[in-house]
């Protein structure tokens, strides 16, 4: 537990905890999308786009939850906001998605690669794309500014 905490100030100090975290949750996040990937098209016999549609909706819903409660910390203090911030995470995972099924494609369709080995290079490029969206649009940090409080000493 000293060398997590030693390794944890030492990111923090450099400002790159939350790029690391992002990027341990994110590499879970990919491994559930693999594997789901390959056991709907290897175990069902379901066609790529099909595979791959599933094992984005797995991904998503892991990822969001990851996202929300460990790598940037949200906190909504509604029902509405919680729902809100969703509503922007899936749609900039559908933004991500068609980024995905288009390199899948060109791996898959164009360029003849495996199926797996399509599948780790795309997930590649949608990690760094979502790191993204989700740094700069869904979870934004919001500064909470206190009102100053008039000076109540006596005169």
């Amino acid at each position: 537990m000293k060398i997590y905490q030693k390794f944890k100030t030492y990111l923090e100090e450099k400002k790159l905890w939350e790029v690391f975290i992002y990027l341990f949750f994110g590499g879970l996040a990919t491994l559930v999308n693999i594997v789901t990937f390959q056991v709907a098209q290897q175990g069902f016999d379901l066609s790529w786009t099909i595979s791959n549609t599933i094992s984005w909706v797995c991904s998503v819903l892991f990822a969001f939850v990851t996202n929300k409660l460990w790598v940037f910390h949200s906190k909504t203090e509604s029902f509405t906001a919680l729902t809100w911030e969703f509503a922007k995470f899936i749609l900039a995972r559908l933004v991500s998605f068609a980024m995905d099924m288009a390199c899948m494609f060109l791996f898959i369709d164009i360029l003849s690669t495996g199926n797996l080995i399509a599948k780790i290079v795309t997930q590649v490029v949608v990690v760094v794309a979502n790191y993204f969206f989700s740094k700069l649009f869904i979870f934004k940090k919001v500064e909470i500014i206190e009102d100053e409080k008039p000076n109540s000493s006596p005169r």
